[in-house]
């Protein structure tokens, strides 16, 4: 009877602490550490602890383990003090176990200093397995030693660490709180492991390492990082993509290589994209395109079986079953589908441009367009979002030459390339060449990427590589490539609806002044108000954050004048403002400022809501917010997509800048709840 109690939530478990509260708590927890050194048990001195059992292994082993003896270790996530016996629920990377600990069991001297342990230290218990009177597995202590006393105050235990930005800086409290996520980065090692196998064991390729810093950022179309050698006094890029100098490695009779590593691309944010991303690229000599097919289909599948036991994805609510072979999509044809644009009777630029404008292109520069990069835009633009056309899994195939800068022709069309992306769930999952091995093809569409990139057409055109070049001259066989955005196959593989779900340590804004308005990034993306000081952090989830308070300066500030024309009430009342909860938010493609909300109204039905607050947010810092929005406007069409509605914002100027708050509230009020 007496251990059932553990799992009772008591008044202090089930309200939130004060911030008075908490400041008390680790005051008190600082006193225990004095006292715990003053006696000589320092418990920051112990170095080691002889685990010989974890908490599964003990529950799903217990006929083989009941009454013998085992050294677990972890931290303790409940505690329950009952005079001479006490009750703690002990948290190692398994799960959790309750342990019994009783004063006849350790002797007097011992339960006294155990009955000061606090929840989230850390412990080691020697003891045995037994059985409770409710049929509890536990283990009946017969040592416990203090491994670590924590000085700080977890985030409540009914409820949690709630607030998704924290969760993203405090991971390490993110992952004591939350077994689903420890449990999503566990799933993301299997997958790992399962592809280094899979590569290794199946197509025979050798894991190897490549630089991160470089001269020419290279294998990709997309924007460095630049960052500067002081001893050589250079400046160099982080790379962009793993290909070059792996391909470098293939001419040098490394037959097939792969790796998996860090990629870095100072481009926009969203649910799908990060800046500092985990790719895997692997090349083979000797083979093609279709050998990258079956080699992506083996990797999918065999990940999936082994992390969940099926070869059937659910995600978002659908189903996507991996099991090979997936179908094959041809970018022209899909494009004349969706367009009724008939590329595959158009042969000059002239007439696919005429075609296009037509359709309701525009175009800036009409001699920087040409046929094929044409297609390539009309795809991305008008086929990506048809739903469910890319819910895959599928290979999209016949990339326009213009856009492939590293594929070879293709022998059949020589305006497109041997190329494939991999889709599931409308996603780029991965990229795949029959690789160009011709060093005068090679050069001559680097010169072309490079002119483009001299004149300003395009920022993220591929620069030129005479190093590359000089090495496809030696002579790289026919080789086959491909490219897997990791992170993107962990969300899929663990339902996560955001990349920064799949990353321990995903890139922040920093918790500083918003340039222009010296107001914390917190007041700027957090709250409704001007200010989130570190005491209100403490409060909200228990453990401290280093974000700074910021004193609003109101001689800086300057508001619109109040209307001085009065509305009548019902025109007023026409207005409908609802409670929207941000179900996801990404940024617009081709636009400075908008993003792209997908909001719960309660209606059922999602809507799709375009606010031009891009300058201000990290869009995946507001996803699972709650904010305020007028539903009842009618559909405005931007950036060719139409906006249902206005979310609200507070806007003012600070020191000459304009600052703006979105305005969230408290998420416990419901989507759709109206606002009176």
């Amino acid at each position: 009877m007496a251990e059932s109690r553990l799992h009772e939530k008591d008044e202090a478990e089930v309200r939130e602490l004060s911030e008075k509260e908490i400041g008390e708590q680790r005051q008190v927890k600082r006193k225990k550490l004095e006292e715990l050194r003053e006696m000589g048990r320092d418990p920051y001195l112990v170095e080691t602890f002889d685990v010989t059992a974890h908490s599964k292994d003990i529950r799903d082993d217990f006929e083989a383990m009941e009454d013998q003896e085992v050294r677990i270790a972890g931290r303790i996530m409940a505690f329950r003090r009952m005079g001479k016996v006490a009750f703690v629920d002990l948290q190692d990377r398994q799960g959790r176990i309750q342990v019994f600990v009783a004063r006849d069991n350790i002797g007097q001297d011992e339960y006294n200093i155990f009955k000061t342990y606090d929840t989230a230290d850390i412990i080691g218990v020697k003891g045995e397995v037994f059985r409770t009177k409710t049929g509890e597995i536990s283990v009946r202590a017969r040592e416990v030693t203090l491994l670590c006393k924590s000085l700080q105050v977890l985030p409540n235990k009914w409820h949690g660490l709630k607030d998704t930005d924290l969760r993203y800086r405090q991971r390490y409290v993110d992952l004591i709180m939350n077994e689903d996520v420890r449990d999503v980065f566990r799933k993301r090692a299997k997958i790992i492991s399962t592809m280094r196998r899979v590569l290794e064991d199946d197509y025979e390729l050798i894991e190897v390492e490549t630089p991160v810093l470089g001269n020419i950022a290279g294998g990709a179309a997309a924007r460095p990082f630049l960052t500067h050698h002081n001893t050589l006094d250079l400046d160099m890029t982080l790379r962009i993509s793993l290909e070059l100098h792996l391909k470098r490695l293939i001419v040098g009779g490394l037959d097939g290589v792969y790796e998996i590593g860090k990629v870095f691309r100072n481009e926009g944010m969203d649910k799908n994209h990060s800046p500092e991303f985990t790719s895997m690229e692997a090349y083979k000599a000797y083979v093609n395109l279709e050998t990258m097919m079956d080699l992506m289909e083996q990797v999918t599948y065999k990940c999936a079986m082994a992390v969940n036991g099926s070869p059937v994805i659910r995600y978002g609510g659908k189903e996507f079953d991996v099991t090979p072979p997936w179908n094959k999509i041809d970018m022209t044809e899909a494009v004349i589908r969706a367009t009724g644009i008939p590329f595959d009777k158009i042969d000059s630029d002239e007439e696919a441009i005429e075609a296009a404008k037509k359709y309701g292109m525009t175009f800036e520069n009409e001699a920087d367009w040409s046929r094929g990069k044409i297609i390539a835009e009309m795809f991305e633009d008008y086929c990506e979002d048809i739903p469910g056309f890319l819910d895959g899994p599928c290979f999209v195939c016949g990339h326009p030459l213009e856009v492939s800068p590293l594929a070879k022709k293709d022998p059949k069309d020589p305006r497109i390339t041997r190329r494939f992306e991999a889709y599931i769930n409308g996603w780029e999952i991965s990229n795949a060449f029959s690789e160009l091995n011709d060093p005068i093809d090679q050069y001559e569409r680097f010169a072309e990427q490079q002119r483009q990139l001299d004149l300003g057409i395009d920022d993220e055109a591929h620069p030129m590589d005479t190093d590359f070049v000089n090495a496809l001259e030696v002579g790289m066989p026919p080789t086959g490539g491909i490219g897997i955005g990791v992170d993107r196959l962990v969300m899929l593989l663990t339902d996560s609806a955001t990349i920064r779900d799949v990353q321990l340590f995903p890139t922040m804004k920093p918790e500083r002044a918003v340039k222009g308005t010296g107001v914390t990034s917190a007041s700027a993306g957090k709250s409704s108000g001007a200010t989130v000081s570190s005491d209100v952090q403490i409060a909200e989830t228990g453990v401290e954050s280093e974000k700074p308070a910021f004193n609003l300066d109101l001689s800086k500030v300057k508001i619109e004048p109040l209307f001085e024309e009065e509305v009548d009430f019902d025109t007023f009342s026409k207005s409908d403002f609802r409670a929207v909860k941000i179900k996801s938010c990404e940024e617009v493609k081709k636009s400075d400022k908008l993003l792209k909300f997908v909001l719960n109204d309660g209606s059922g039905e999602d809507r799709v809501i375009l606010s031009g607050i891009k300058k201000y947010y990290d869009p995946s810092e507001l996803v699972g917010k709650t904010a305020i929005a007028i539903v009842n406007l009618p559909p405005r069409k931007m950036m060719g997509e139409y906006s249902n509605g206005m979310l609200i914002s507070a806007v003012n100027e600070y020191d000459g800048e304009e600052m703006l708050n979105l305005l969230l509230v408290d998420d416990r009020i419901p989507a759709g709840a109206k606002l009176y």
